[in-house]
């Protein structure tokens, strides 16, 4: 079987950009702590290498989303490293969290209840925190059950290691939502004064300092995405994507292109056929059909658009007006520095975040600038 790695290219992580995205954005959160955030492997660029990464960087503190990334990251990391599970607690899992040294985000008051009658019966008071919901009505203990958590938390004597919430539109510096949501957590800290407390995502953390509060929690910006809209994104990139171009070939004006026959040719035209597809996480919605300029690759630095629906193993690029040679066995760029996470993610109208986690596939990821001595295995 012809593997990504026999056909060459793939997709590069550059371990050293992602610790100077955290360096920066720890310089912007000024006396905050700074976490990482690492959920779905580290937004596609895994978690143990950039775990290692940012750790050496300065980084302590990391979230993650499932218990058993929790479990992965933990196995990568010194003990001194504290792990958030975004998820919460699962139920009849505690012994679990605690025995990898994972500290669920409590989603609930059954969540809080399950986890001190974990730590009564243990009788140690295994650290957690505590998510309240302040509007985006995803996980989360409601707002006005505040009081009542403060109760079941005096009753037990157990405090959390910190109370955080989520903004559902910080990405849209003046959305209201943003600021109803800030006054709501900020009723919530009422009960909570002496314990440490976290809201801000990458786009809060870049927007305003009044969203800081003791730690904020970098996710898209740490990989180089856009965090904010409307604003230039001062993130290095981290992600380069690379692949080969199986075929190139002439074809005529009039005929089409790929499936459906989307894509009717203009004029006489020169197409690259490049081994990537929706299999390995290339979005259909990237193909170029009539109306749809669809998505760009870059040759050398020079662009080419996508031409006819991308299929599940190989896409049509237009090489026509690109003036240098390309044959096969040559690099596509489909991520780096003339095609952005940003392009890509507008072009198929999503956000980076769904670039980043789903290209995949069939490619092998490689590593550069790694720094000194971390263990990228």
């Amino acid at each position: 079987m012809i593997t990504g790695t026999l056909l060459g290219g793939g997709i590069t992580v550059d371990l050293d950009a992602i610790a100077r995205n955290w360096r920066a954005l720890d310089t912007v959160a000024s006396s905050a702590l700074t976490a990482a955030v690492l959920k779905a492997d580290a937004y596609g660029t895994g978690a143990r290498a950039v775990g290692r990464t940012l750790y050496k960087a300065g980084a302590r503190f990391f979230f993650v989303a499932t218990p058993d990334e929790g479990v992965h990251l933990r196995a990568a990391l010194p003990a001194e490293a504290h792990i958030f599970v975004l998820d919460g607690l699962l139920p009849g899992t505690s012994a679990d969290y605690a025995g990898h040294r994972l500290m669920p985000v409590l989603a609930s008051l059954e969540q809080l209840g399950e986890w001190l009658d974990f730590c009564i019966e243990r009788s140690q008071p295994f650290p957690a925190a505590l998510h309240f919901d302040t509007g985006f009505n995803r996980v989360g203990i409601r707002s006005e059950d505040a009081e009542r958590t403060r109760a079941e938390l005096d009753r037990s004597g157990f405090e959390p290691q910190m109370v955080m919430s989520h903004f559902a539109c910080a990405d849209q510096p003046t959305h209201e939502m943003t600021r109803k949501q800030h006054g709501i957590f900020q009723s919530v800290l009422t009960q909570f004064p002496n314990t440490p407390a976290s809201i801000a995502n990458s786009a809060a953390l870049m927007t305003s300092r009044d969203f800081h509060f003791q730690m904020v929690r970098p996710g898209i910006a740490l990989y180089g995405g856009r965090a904010v809209n409307g604003r230039a994104n001062p993130m290095s990139p981290v992600v380069s994507m690379h692949v080969p171009v199986l075929q190139v070939k002439q074809a005529r004006m009039g005929e089409t292109v790929g499936y459906g026959a989307a894509y009717r040719l203009r004029r006489d035209t020169r197409l690259a056929i490049m081994a990537l597809g929706y299999a390995d996480g290339f979005m259909r919605a990237l193909g170029g059909t009539v109306g749809n300029p669809g998505g760009r690759v870059a040759i050398e630095g020079r662009i080419a658009p996508i031409l006819g629906r991308v299929s599940m193993d190989m896409t049509a690029v237009d090489i026509t007006d690109i003036d240098v040679p390309v044959k096969p066995g040559d690099l596509l760029e489909v991520l780096g520095q003339t095609v952005r996470i940003d392009d890509v993610a507008d072009a198929a109208r999503t956000i980076g975040y769904e670039i980043l986690t789903t290209l995949n596939g069939r490619f092998p990821r490689q590593y550069v600038n790694v720094p000194p001595g971390v263990d990228i295995g």
